[in-house]
């Protein structure tokens, strides 16, 4: 083990503004998954300022941690991952299929989930802090009945042409959202999608930059130049005019510190 890890997961925990759990139940990691969402922004932001993308635990964790940066699902599920099987939970990571519009898949590896298990004997649960606008808290992974959550009525089903695999669709208010494989995968095994997302034309995330986070009672997100709040589902939006106010929106907003604005926030 890293000899630093524990002074990591210490800083880690004081970033999200979460206290160590007594014990790694089912409590504490929505309460984990809750504050990492409000703390912690879903951001392409390396995509756009040339930065690389290092599925390694270790990078994960200076950006998360070291750097207080943000990530896509890759970047802050993986950290995430790091620091639940510290604090002693069990954890798999699973790949996931975006259902897009149309009811069109995203690629293979399209996002990445986590399968938690808790000491207390319930789930598994289906974590995830890496998907923007989703559940705020985690969903029974083998419950099969609607589970209300903040972000929505959700569902768990076993997918239409889900094969040997048992792969289950992931609903939303009706709404396939994700198509999620069982099979346990490794964080190497996403290199290939982050690749693709961070360089492929027809991936949503090299268009433009966007910066999103859960706030206590709606949502944050800059995207461009534009500063979009929802606040008990009433949505504002904030248009920002000069460099200085969009990297004064980043430091205030989002807590990121940037020298230069990303390579395509003049998209409007």
């Amino acid at each position: 083990m890293d000899p630093q890890l524990p002074q990591t997961i210490d800083a880690y925990l004081d970033r999200i503004g979460a206290a160590r759990p007594a014990r790694p139940d089912a409590s504490a990691l929505r309460e984990l998954q809750l504050r990492h969402l409000i703390a912690v922004p879903f951001e392409n932001l390396s995509i756009h300022l040339g930065e690389d993308i290092v599925l390694e635990d270790g990078p994960l964790l200076d950006k998360i941690v070291g750097r207080e940066r943000g990530g896509f699902c890759y970047e802050l599920n993986g950290a995430f991952a790091v620091l639940l099987r510290a604090l002693g939970f069990r954890v798999t990571l699973l790949q996931a299929r975006v259902h897009g519009d149309g009811g069109r898949l995203g690629i293979p590896y399209d996002h990445l989930a986590l399968r938690v298990e808790t000491e207390d004997g319930t789930g598994p649960w289906l974590a995830d802090v890496g998907f923007g606008d989703h559940a705020r808290r985690p969903l029974a992974l083998d419950d099969r009945a609607d589970q209300e959550d903040p972000g929505g009525t959700f569902r768990i089903v076993p997918a239409p042409d889900g094969g040997e695999s048992g792969d289950l669709d992931v609903l939303c208010d009706g709404t396939p959202r994700l198509r999620l494989e069982r099979r346990p995968r490794e964080l190497a095994d996403f290199r290939a999608g982050a690749w693709y997302h961070r360089t492929s034309p027809d991936s949503h995330f090299t268009r433009a930059p966007v910066c999103s986070r859960s706030t206590d009672d709606g949502r944050i997100t800059l995207s461009g130049r534009k500063l979009l709040t929802t606040v008990g589902g009433e949505r504002r939006e904030t248009p920002l005019g000069s460099d200085d106010e969009v990297l004064a929106a980043y430091r205030d907003h989002f807590g990121l510190r940037l020298d230069r604005l990303p390579g395509k926030s003049d998209l409007r």
